[in-house]
C-alpha cells in the first residue's frame, strides 16, 4: 500500500512540474517572450562572419598575381622587406601563424591589385573590402599599416610569388 501512495505523490509532482492543465505556465512563457512587433536583431546588416564564401572584392577581379613571371631582383628586395617591415611578426609562409594568415598560396588566390592595396592600405581595406573583413573575423586583428610604398608593395608581392612558385602552391 505504501508503494501506491508514494507513486501517487510522485505522479502528482511530475504532472504539476510539467505544466499539465496549461493555464498559468503558458502565460508566464508569454510574458518572457518578445512581442511580435519588435524587429528581430538580425534586421540590421551583419558583418561578414566567415571566409567560407566571401563576397566579391572589386580589387580581386582578374588574373591571380602568381600567374605572371617572377622578377627575381624585386623578389630579393621583397624578402628583405618582409623581415625589416615586420611582416614576419604576424605572417608565416608554409606554417600556421597565430596572429595573421599563412601566406603560402596567396599569390594564387589573390590578384596583384588586391595584394598591393592590402599591403599599402590595410586600414582602408578593412572598411571597404569584404575579403579583408572576413580575414579580420577569422584572425581577430586587422593588419597594421606599415607605411609601405607602392614599389615596396610590388617587391613584397614578387617575393611571395617566388615563394609560391618554389613551393608549387596552387591556392
Amino acid at each position: 500500500m505504501r508503494g501506491h501512495v508514494a507513486w501517487g505523490w510522485c505522479a502528482a509532482i511530475i504532472l504539476g512540474l510539467s505544466g499539465c492543465g496549461g493555464g498559468q505556465s503558458s502565460s508566464t512563457t508569454t510574458e518572457n517572450t518578445t512581442p511580435a512587433e519588435t524587429p528581430p536583431v538580425a534586421s540590421t546588416p551583419a558583418p561578414v562572419e566567415t571566409t567560407a564564401v566571401p563576397a566579391v572584392s572589386p580589387y580581386d577581379d582578374g588574373p591571380r598575381a602568381g600567374a605572371s613571371a617572377v622578377n627575381a631582383a624585386l623578389a630579393t628586395t621583397g624578402e628583405g622587406l618582409f623581415k625589416t617591415k615586420g611582416c614576419v611578426t604576424c605572417h608565416a609562409y608554409g606554417k600556421k601563424q597565430v596572429t595573421g594568415p599563412n601566406l603560402q598560396g596567396v599569390t594564387m588566390r589573390r590578384t596583384a591589385l588586391w595584394m598591393e592595396n592590402q599591403i599599402m592600405h590595410p586600414d582602408v581595406m578593412v572598411k571597404s573590402d569584404p575579403i579583408t573583413r572576413s580575414l579580420v573575423v577569422d584572425f581577430k586583428v586587422p593588419m597594421t599599416n606599415m607605411q609601405v610604398t607602392e614599389d615596396q608593395a610590388k617587391a613584397l608581392i614578387e617575393f611571395l610569388k617566388r615563394e609560391d612558385k618554389k613551393s608549387g602552391a596552387k591556392s
